[in-house]
């Protein structure tokens, strides 16, 4: 291995020569307390930036093993890394230096929630920090002198006021292990105390913006209605009282601005650990709970949704519905079939972003439309079924319809961001309604139809084949552009980086036309539960912008991906 006086004459010698020169650089170089890997240099200054590795002895680090010993520990430590190593970077004067990003460090920007990365990799005696530099230039000539100064003072710097245990804010440190643990072991809870969500008193649901999702500043409050309260003691020693949402059916009432949607979104959220000071630590809900919406024009590939709609006209095949621009009710029934395909004990609805005529069928309607001639059984009619039949609970914001009052087993109401228990009230009011609407459900609902991709989904030929995020929502599959918007609870850019590469890793490892597409995905997080998040990535060393999603939301991108063929 060569040291770190190589590398510095190699970039002395290196000034002002053409820029593909750098390549020459990859390779590890040891310096006093880490090696410095350079896995991948950029071919000018306007490619992605170059990818490099710091790789430090645990016994350098410093950082206890106690602190890392259970996985929920290594996540934790792992997110509080990447963050201080940002932090640092940022105030080290990140400048660029040069033509186009060049001169500046990179690494995983983690948002508000506490996701597994692998920006910080903590293994054994190692500790691992995958980052990126785009090399100096000027022009397209090596800046060979910007280069020593980023890679032997700044680099240097950051890594010593980052990753050095002697040198962190060891506080914040054990109270964000404390957090996580606290967060997960409430999340386990929620079973044995019959419950869905909690949501401690105190939190502060509402966001600073539509662009930030940082708490707002003097909301008000969550405080738990006296009928829903409960209180959980976590292992911190801490006792943490707030509502409980039991199992079941639960509406989400009030007026327009006081709170629903609030509610629902940070439920949405609480399938996901939250920093402190977020204001939504300690808001929990079933880790695989999946919100639900109408989604016009998305593909659907032979999906049952039979239970829900049935009898189209040109006797269309409900029980393996395919369309490549689905309706608002088709989808919102296509979104549901799915769901409970690869899993869900909770589903979360708002009225806003539902298809009504997938809702909702009132009274007079049923009158006037023959029940034979109306294919939609609506949700109101399955959701009671759901939950008996299937153990599968729902949360729903109702703004429209009362009719759910006959079929709720919950209702709170959001008062002013206050809820207030309205379940008794709500049952009243339906018990005294004569103009109920009929249940219209033709049959029982019978489950879901496992379905098994087809390898000719993936066929392209060449560099087309290659899987890429672009941005949040869309990922690029050959020449074929996935729109994945409808997936609310994708919270970072990385988690979509991941579906790509996990897309990818289906295709060529797993793919067999023998397992369904929930069995597939079992198989890759059984990879990755023990070999690690980066052992699916074909990037060797630093695949290092990838954080993990949830199931749900790798088997919602491969359901949306238009070419996808069903056995």
């Amino acid at each position: 291995m060569k040291s770190y006086r190589d590398l510095e004459k190699i970039l002395f010698s290196m000034d002002g020569k053409s820029y593909s020169a750098y390549k020459s650089l990859k390779g590890e170089y040891r310096f006093e307390k880490y090696v410095l890997a350079i896995d991948h240099v950029q071919s000018d200054p306007y490619a992605p930036p170059s990818k490099m590795r710091v790789i430090m002895d645990r016994k350098i680090c410093g950082i206890p093993y106690e602190l890392t010993d259970t996985k929920d520990k290594n996540i934790a430590v792992s997110d509080f890394l990447t963050r201080n190593f940002y932090r640092e970077i940022q105030k080290s004067g990140n400048d660029s230096t040069g033509t186009g990003g060049s001169g500046r460090i990179f690494i995983d920007r983690c948002r508000q929630e506490i996701l597994e990365r692998t920006s910080v990799l903590i293994k054994g005696d190692k500790v691992e920090v995958r980052f990126e530099m785009g090399m100096p230039a000027r022009g397209r000539r090596i800046m060979g002198k910007a280069a020593q100064k980023i890679i032997f003072e700044q680099l240097p710097e950051i890594v010593e006021k980052s990753i050095i245990y002697d040198n962190l804010n060891k506080k914040a440190l054990n109270e964000q292990v404390i957090l996580v643990l606290d967060q997960e072991y409430a999340r386990k809870m929620l079973k044995e105390k019959g419950l869905v969500a909690f949501v401690a008193n105190g939190s502060v649901l509402p966001r600073e913006s539509g662009v930030s999702d940082k708490p707002m500043k003097n909301a008000v409050k969550f405080k738990s209605p006296e009928k829903f309260e409960v209180t959980l003691k976590l292992p911190s020693g801490k006792k943490v009282s707030g509502m409980g949402i039991p199992k079941g059916i639960t509406l989400i009432v009030g007026g327009g601005y006081h709170g629903k949607s609030t509610l629902l979104a940070a439920l949405e959220r609480g399938v996901y650990n939250h920093i402190a000071q977020d204001g939504r630590e300690l808001i929990i809900s079933e880790s695989d709970a999946v919100k639900i919406r109408a989604e016009d024009g998305r593909n659907v590939e032979k999906v049952n949704i039979s239970g829900f709609i049935n009898n189209l006209p040109q006797n269309k095949d409900t029980k393996a519905f395919s369309t490549e621009n689905a309706s608002g009710s088709t989808s919102q029934a296509a979104n549901v079939a799915e769901a409970l395909e690869y899993g869900t004990s909770l589903l979360l609805i708002d009225e806003d972003t539902s298809a009504t005529n997938f809702m909702i069928r009132d009274g007079r309607m049923q009158k006037l439309v023959a029940k034979e001639k109306e294919p939609i059984t609506p949700f109101i009619d399955r959701v009671k079924e759901l939950y008996d039949n299937f153990g599968v609970s729902t949360i729903l914001i109702v703004g429209g319809s009362g009719d759910y009052f006959d079929v709720a087993n919950h209702v709170i109401m959001m008062d002013e961001y206050v809820p207030k228990d309205a379940t008794e009230k709500a049952k009243e009011i339906a018990k005294s309604d004569e103009n109920k609407r009929e249940f219209s459900s033709n049959d029982k609902f019978k489950g879901v139809t496992q379905r098994i991709p087809l390898k000719k989904s993936f066929l392209q030929s060449g560099k087309l084949d290659k899987t890429k995020a672009k941005g949040k929502y869309s990922i690029l599959y050959g020449k074929e552009l996935i729109d994945i918007s409808g997936l609310e609870q994708l919270v970072d850019d990385s988690q979509t980086n991941c579906i790509a590469v996990m897309i990818d890793y289906f295709k060529n490892k797993v793919l067999d036309e023998k397992l369904t597409l929930s069995q597939a995905a079992d198989r890759i997080y059984e990879r990755i539960e023990k070999e690690g998040l980066d052992s699916i990535s074909s990037y060797t060393g630093h695949p290092g912008n990838l954080a993990l999603p949830r199931k749900q939301e790798f088997c919602g991108a491969v359901n949306r991906y238009r070419k996808l063929k069903i056995k």
